[in-house]
């Protein structure tokens, strides 16, 4: 499965393997050489701690690169009335009797506890393409959905200010 991004969300994966390749690889190997300079590996933690440091950026330039790949690229354009990717929604959920404000984002830029929730997830696909007022069923499984009604939508771009996922 291809994961849907936006051009801004390549661009800013482009930047940051800039960075890590360009700037942070030479500087991690750099401690990586210097800590095992100190002497026997079996008991050196810097030297421990900066190989670790140099795998995890080797294995989030890898990441990035993959996501880049195989990405298929989505516009972040849609109707003046109905939910598109960046929106802000305001959602009534109707068992609960409760309002919550979401923004509709890419998978890379998702984080439920900041309420930015994915196109591909359970709501943001009940809500991508509908219109305020309009009441939806958010398919949880293939044995529980529950109902939400859409009060607002709030159209919104991506501006770069919601950054890429460390993972």
């Amino acid at each position: 499965m291809h994961d849907q991004l936006t051009e801004n969300d390549i661009q800013q994966m482009k930047e940051e393997l800039d960075y890590r390749r360009i700037t942070l690889r030479p500087k991690l190997l750099e401690e990586v050489k210097t800590a095992r300079a100190f002497g026997d590996l079996s008991e050196n933690f810097e030297y421990k701690a900066a190989k670790r440091e140099k795998n995890q950026n080797e294995s989030r330039i890898r990441y990035l690169e993959k996501m880049i790949e195989t990405a298929h690229i989505v516009s972040d354009r849609s109707a003046e009335d109905e939910v598109g990717l960046f929106d802000k929604v305001t959602v009534w959920f109707d068992e609960d009797e409760e309002e919550d404000v979401f923004q509709i984002v890419t998978t890379v830029k998702g984080d439920a506890l900041r309420n930015l929730i994915t196109a591909a997830s359970p709501l943001g696909k009940a809500l991508m393409g509908h219109k305020a007022g309009e009441t939806v069923r958010v398919a949880v499984n293939e044995r529980y959905s529950y109902p939400v009604t859409i009060r607002k939508i709030e159209k919104q771009r991506d501006d770069g200010s919601i950054k890429i996922s460390s993972y």
